[in-house]
């Protein structure tokens, strides 16, 4: 009885409790909690070299990490030689060869890196004096010579020619040169005229100039004693000369005018790069710094903010839509709010976009949107306080930005405390939609009409127009007219003859493919097989396992995906018949239907531009008659994806010429596959389709 009594009890005070929650409310946030963050120790070499060092034995591991704090540099008509500098460093030293270095460093299992104006590395504890050695060593007596140097530059300049058409490429540099000017240090392009200016002599002499320990600090942290670490750095960097970087002036970047579309036509783009952007002046130490960035996570700091939801979510014009907010003391940074949209909703995004930000101006954020931007920066800053990189940073920041000692330790309470209030004010002083720079890169024929008529307030939007290294330039042209007797049917029949005839193409029974492509460092393999009866198997491979396959034969097919088999349906399989032909061109010029709509530029080369179906359009070289790119476009999950496959370095196989390039563009995603063998009439079975 007497336990039954108490359990009534017990059972009557969690049902009380239980009413006494509101569960339709969240729980009210606690305080914030308190940061201890370990104070380095510190010293200085005679050089100018500041050292600063924490202690901390919980694992056998250090850290470190060397940054000279040069103001920016301006490169001129040597732009590159930071990057080929920064690609030198670390090749071994004067007394250690450079595969000599890489082996020793894997063996100790650690690693170090350099740019041209800072090193870094990670190692166990017991390997921390050699590890710091050869760090400093690599550091102070670096050896640059010509056959690395030539290496590098050529690398350099395969990378400047591979973002030729690299629409994203493309539209960075233009949207950063804009913003800052071609003669700031973060709107400088280079170029393969300026990689191809600087020489060896030039690298040294930006090694001497700029990688000097006037502004340098050196933090280490993990499992090492103070005046152990004090004597091995003291020892490794005392050689290192005293000398101070040169200085220099460059124009301070500002705002646009007015409103204004700065248009750069990529003709080759699939979709557009729209980049609202306009310049700012946030310090750390300012007093709205944390006001700042709390405003820019709630209009577009990730999945769950305004552009993300907006124009994702609600609109399905792209991918992700973000915005982002740079600090820096030594010149003024931009704002950008930005998206890669389809080509059909680039004017719309332009005015989601700027309809934002002025909301975000003009009216108060609500309590829930700023207690999320608050969870979101306070979880992340503790879950950053684990890595030791972290804490180097946050002891450098100290150092370098002129901030209070306590700046991190009362972080999260600096976090809670700003208000909705705070959040509009932040956004009024650093977001702007009255001096706004809009930057959309896109492929002028099919957005230039819709985006001359966009505007903003009841106000038009001039549109001003840049070439592909922000250089002002004419409006694109693309009425040119189609000469007297040409027809879809003249272009489609110049193509047969350009690869090959059509004697040739009839003799095709089957042809065989195999091509390769490269994919976040992985290999993919792509075999592809087709025959003149209606036979097509495609198999995407992932370091030889297939990932993606599709087979046709005759009128029944199926696809796989990573092991999951589906039977094709009839509308699938008669999409897969157009791609089943060997030269899809006959197939038009015999059932007709193709228009030809103008002439475009596709890359650097005019093309007939022919409509081939309701979702597929074709271009082909006025010169040559070769097919220079392809862009279909389906509906998948209720939105309209477009893919574009380009046709390059055409060579010839049993007679008639095959593109051995074949750059796949789908949405965000780039393949460039490089055939490796084609076989006509061979190498075909009927096992292939089963």
């Amino acid at each position: 009885m007497k336990k039954y009594i108490v359990f009534s009890i017990l059972s009557l005070c969690m049902v009380v409790s239980h009413a006494q929650i509101d569960r339709s409310k969240p729980p009210k946030r606690g305080p914030a909690p308190e940061i201890n963050l370990q104070e380095p120790a510190r010293f200085e070499l005679n050089n100018g070299l500041k050292v600063m060092v924490v202690e901390n034995h919980k694992l056998p591991r250090v850290s470190m990490q060397l940054t000279i704090d040069n103001p920016p540099i301006l490169q001129g008509n040597k732009a590159g030689v930071s990057d080929l500098t920064s690609s030198l460093l670390g090749k071994g030293s004067k007394s250690i060869p450079k595969d000599d270095f890489y082996e020793e460093v894997d063996f100790l299992g650690a690693n170090i890196s350099f740019t041209d104006q800072s090193a870094s590395a990670r190692c166990l504890s017991k390997y921390f004096p050699r590890i710091l050695e050869l760090m400093a060593d690599a550091a102070l007596n670096p050896n640059f010579t010509q056959e690395e140097f030539d290496k590098e530059k050529d690398r350099i300049l395969t990378g400047i020619k591979s973002e030729e058409k690299d629409v994203e490429a493309i539209a960075t540099r233009v949207q950063l040169a804009l913003a800052y000017g071609k003669n700031h240090p973060y709107g400088e392009i280079t170029s393969e005229e300026t990689v191809n200016n600087v020489t060896l002599a030039d690298v040294d002499k930006h090694y001497r100039d700029y990688f000097v320990p006037a502004n340098a600090y050196l933090v280490i942290i993990g499992d090492v004693d103070f005046e152990t670490t004090k004597e091995l750095v003291t020892k490794n960097f005392t050689p290192w000369s005293k000398a101070a970087p040169p200085s220099f002036s460059y124009s301070k970047p500002t705002d646009a005018q007015y409103n204004q579309i700065n248009f750069v036509d990529v003709p080759n783009a699939v979709q557009s790069e729209v980049a609202v952007q306009n310049i700012t002046e946030l310090k750390m130490k300012d007093g709205d710094y944390l006001h700042a960035l709390l405003a820019n996570r709630i209009l577009g700091g990730g999945s769950q903010a305004r552009l993300f939801k907006n124009l994702r979510e609600d609109k399905g014009y792209t991918y992700g839509s973000y915005s982002s907010i740079r600090n820096n003391k030594y010149s003024p940074m931009r704002f950008n709010a930005f998206a890669q949209v389809r080509n059909a909703v680039t004017d719309s995004s332009v005015v989601q976009i700027l309809s934002e930000i002025s909301k975000i101006v003009t009216e108060p954020v609500t309590e829930e949107e700023l207690s999320n931007a608050k969870a979101k920066y306070s979880g992340n800053f503790v879950m950053a306080l684990e890595k030791p990189e972290t804490i180097a940073n946050y002891a450098l920041n100290i150092e370098t930005e002129d901030l209070p000692n306590d700046f991190y330790k009362t972080y999260l309470e600096r976090v809670e405390a700003v208000s909705i209030s705070d959040v509009q004010k932040a956004a009024q002083k650093y977001f702007s939609t009255s001096n706004a720079r809009i930057v959309v890169t896109g492929k002028g024929s099919e957005v230039l009409e819709n985006l001359e008529k966009v505007s903003f307030n009841n106000k038009k939007i001039p549109i001003l127009y840049y070439d592909k290294y922000a250089s002002k330039t004419e409006k694109p042209n693309y009425s040119a007219n189609i000469p007297e007797g040409i027809t879809a049917e003249t272009v489609l029949n110049n193509y047969v003859e350009a690869i090959g005839g059509k004697a040739k193409l009839d003799g095709v029974e089957s042809y065989a493919l195999t091509a390769e492509a490269e994919m976040q460092g992985m290999m993919l393999e792509l075999e592809m097989k087709k025959t003149s009866k209606n036979q097509f198997m495609q198999d995407v491979k992932v370091m030889g396992n297939s990932m993606q396959k599709q087979v046709l034969d005759g009128d029944k097919g199926y696809s796989v995906i990573q092991g999951q088999r589906k039977d094709l349906t009839s509308e699938e399989i008669e999409k897969v018949k157009e791609e089943s032909a060997a030269f899809p061109e006959l197939n038009y010029l015999a059932a007709g239907g193709v228009t030809l709509e103008g002439i475009e530029t596709v890359g650097d080369k005019k093309a007939y531009r022919l409509k081939v179906t309701a979702n597929k359009t074709s271009f082909y070289d006025v010169e040559t008659g070769l097919k220079l790119q392809e862009v279909s476009a389906e509906e998948v999950q209720g939105q309209q994806m477009t893919s574009t496959v380009e046709f390059e370095d055409y060579k010839e196989v049993s007679g008639i010429k095959f593109p051995f390039k074949l750059i796949q563009t789908v949405g965000p995603q780039n393949f460039e596959f490089v055939v490796k063998e084609i076989k006509v009439n061979e190498g075909v079975t009927p096992a292939d389709f089963e």
